[in-house]
């Protein structure tokens, strides 16, 4: 039979990295929770019509029909493309049924049908923090959903540093504003693009959609600014543009970046640069670059959006962040920079001296996990030297050997062997499960060398 062909962009990684992944699960789920927001799951597909409207996202929405299904069988449904989208959905359909402002977090998979590249897929997982009030949301949550992720970063010790970049959309459409450009949303695509193809490309968009060279050139120029306190309003304003709209979103940014940095300094920046392509943001803007990956691009991204979620009566104005987990593992994993310390949970393996004996394994297993160790019982009752290489395989660390006159524990890195009995032997803390560490210099380059 023929190996089958993986599919391209629907990440499978191997148990040791599905270890790294899980261990940023926890510590966002940790870290969202620390914070008081409630976990929150919504369904996979949307209605086709509410997924298009909400962003410049028409070819990557993957549509979903029965099968056998006859036309006009049901209506248009497609996977959600982020998971914004249906919670502001579901905020609406249970408001009355809701706390606010409401605090959710949402760690899901999501589906776009983009090209696959390093570090994007057509499938994977994104986890969301977001705040959602009535009418009116406060602007400092602008600057704690910031402050949340960046505890998630500084609680991964194997990640690179990370930077949020923090924008506000009043500050680019006012600006652009006053230099009289008509069509904002098409400037904001083409600053989007800044990263990918640089500034000359960008001018050239610019000048081709109609702005002259020398306002092409100023927004460039406001495109340049970065700073971590109130001197990029006076950057800003030194450009010789006004507008009530750049005012009002400056004193947002300057008021997010400076309460983020008396929290933690240096982890935020404002860069007006960031524009965001979708287009249901309306004020706030994040994307997050880590040091020395700047290249990759934005790990976490996300902003606010005051007219997104709506009855017709009512408004749930949010702000909201999201990690892209599947990215973020993508990247420790495919560039070497974190690992799990074994491929298994298991701290022991309970050796078996013989079939008949078995029983005595199962026994001393049970007695080990009922106290929270993680074990496993040899699948077969080899000689002892073949079962510590079974054990050294899966990376175990401790092989368990049991003996009517007395068990013994072997730690099978350093050979010693003591006396132990089930029912009290612990390992250290270090051993007991596995953990991510960072992959240092040395050990990638000496890996490389063996290879």
């Amino acid at each position: 039979m023929a190996r089958p062909a993986g599919l391209s962009g629907f990440p499978e990684w191997l148990p040791d990295g599905r270890l790294v992944e899980l261990e940023v699960l926890d510590t966002v789920r940790r870290v969202f929770e620390l914070h008081g927001f409630t976990p929150l799951e919504t369904r996979s597909v949307e209605p086709v019509d509410v997924l298009l409207r909400k962003g410049e996202i028409d070819k990557e929405v993957y549509a979903v029909r029965r099968l056998h299904s006859e036309p006009g069988d049901e209506d248009a449904l497609a996977l959600h493309f982020d998971l914004t989208v249906p919670f502001a959905r579901f905020v609406v359909e249970n408001a009355s049924r809701l706390d606010f402002p409401l605090r959710r977090y949402q760690v899901q998979k999501v589906w776009r049908g983009e090209r696959p590249q390093e570090g994007r897929f057509r499938e994977f997982t994104q986890a969301d923090i977001d705040i959602v009030d009535v009418d009116r949301l406060a602007t400092h949550h602008d600057a704690e959903m910031a402050l949340v992720m960046a505890e998630v970063f500084a609680s991964l010790p194997f990640l690179p540093p990370a930077t949020i970049h923090v924008n506000n959309r009043k500050v680019l459409e006012g600006f652009y504003r006053g230099l009289g450009v008509d069509d904002v949303p098409a400037v904001l695509r083409a600053i989007d693009k800044l990263d990918k193809i640089g500034p000359a490309k960008v001018r050239t968009l610019l000048v081709e959609s109609g702005l002259s060279e020398d306002v092409a050139d100023r927004v460039l120029a406001l495109a340049q600014i970065r700073g971590t306190d109130g001197s990029v309003a006076d950057e800003v304003r030194a450009l010789g543009v006004s507008d009530p709209l750049l005012d009002e979103g400056l004193a947002e940014l300057v008021a997010v970046v400076e309460a983020a940095q008396r929290v933690r300094p240096g982890a935020i920046e404002a860069d007006l640069h960031i524009a965001r392509g979708l287009d249901y943001y309306t004020g706030t803007v994040y994307e997050t670059t880590l040091e020395g990956f700047e290249s990759f691009g934005s790990i976490c991204s996300g902003g606010r959006y005051d007219a997104l979620a709506s009855d017709g009566r009512t408004t749930y104005p949010g702000v909201g962040i999201s990690l892209g987990v599947t990215r973020l593992v993508s990247l420790l994993l495919g560039r070497d920079l974190a690992r799990a310390t074994r491929k298994v949970p298991s701290a022991v393996l309970v050796a078996v001296v013989d079939e008949e004996s078995r029983p005595a394994s199962d026994a001393v297993a049970h007695a080990l996990r009922s106290r929270g160790i993680p074990c496993e019982v040899a699948p077969r009752a080899e000689r002892f030297g073949k079962q510590i290489k079974h054990a050294d395989r899966r990376g175990i660390p401790y092989v368990w050997f049991p003996d009517a006159e007395g068990d013994t524990v072997k730690d099978i890195r350093s050979g010693e062997q003591v006396g132990a009995d089930a029912t009290t032997w612990t390992p250290p803390d270090t051993d007991l499960r596995p953990r991510v560490v960072a992959v240092t210099d040395g050990e990638a380059e000496s890996e490389e060398g063996a290879s």
